[in-house]
């Protein structure tokens, strides 16, 4: 009989439609264009200020991503993720270099709502399986990065061996209820979400928890990200350069 901690809710309260996004290199929140870390462009050298302005925003859900920690294959910026959980009531969810339960208790305890997996839950689904019998589903945010359709792991740096479809098949098999899909092609470039390998997900996986993420950048976008039949989207560089306002983003919270 598994045993869920006391100490660890197991539902999650609804974060809304939009999902501001900060990534973090060396403590700072920046954003990168189709995941080249040669790219990177520094947005707030503090996160928590960018955090503390979608909150007042009206905005109650934030996709915290560890850069480094995606790349080095272990968490570096768990500091960034304490500072803003102590100081907001945003229900954030938190991922990169994650590798073990302890790296999963420490992001829990450290104020996340939910633990974003991306690498791991290609390389290793049956450990992910004990931590979601462990904590509950609804505790795991899964992240499936793709180039034409077949997931890229490490920070997008390796070919995951695996295509979209057969890695949602294998989550689905496990319990995996919440997921976001990342076309590389799209993230950072602002041209549109990808939305036809959204709807041609939703179609043969029907019911899916789905997210958006990569190339929103209009109200328009979000618009069709939700006729596209996602349940939420993941807003980056848009913000941060002003094509999308957060007063726009309002109604959808």
């Amino acid at each position: 009989m598994t045993i869920i901690p006391s100490n660890i809710e197991t539902e999650i309260v609804s974060r809304g439609f939009i999902l501001p996004a900060i990534d973090i290199i060396e403590g700072k929140a920046v954003r990168l264009t189709r995941g080249d870390y040669e790219s990177k462009k520094v947005y707030y050298n503090d996160p928590l200020e960018a955090a503390k302005a979608f909150e007042a925003a009206g905005l109650t859900g934030l996709h915290l991503v560890d850069l480094d920690g995606a790349k080095a294959g272990k968490i570096v910026n768990i500091k960034v993720l304490d500072a803003i959980a102590n100081h907001t009531s945003l229900k954030i969810d938190f991922g990169g270099g994650v590798k073990n339960v302890q790296d999963v208790k420490d992001i829990i305890n450290a104020g996340a709502t939910m633990v974003t997996i991306g690498s791991l839950a290609v390389k290793q689904p049956t450990l992910l399986e004990e931590w979601v019998l462990m904590f509950g589903t609804n505790r795991f945010f899964i992240g499936a990065d793709v180039l034409d359709e077949k997931i890229k792991i490490s920070g997008w740096l390796q070919d995951g061996g695996i295509n979209v479809y057969q890695f949602l098949t294998q989550m689905r098999a496990i319990g995996i209820q919440h997921f976001f899909c990342t076309d590389i092609q799209k993230d950072g470039a602002m041209q549109g979400a990808s939305l036809a390998l959204y709807q041609k997900m939703l179609q043969q996986f029907p019911g899916l928890q789905l997210t958006a993420s990569g190339g929103v950048s209009s109200v328009a976008d979000i618009e069709a990200v939700k006729a596209a039949g996602c349940n939420g989207a993941i807003i980056g560089k848009a913000i941060y350069e002003g094509l999308i306002s957060l007063r726009e983003l309002e109604p959808y919270n």
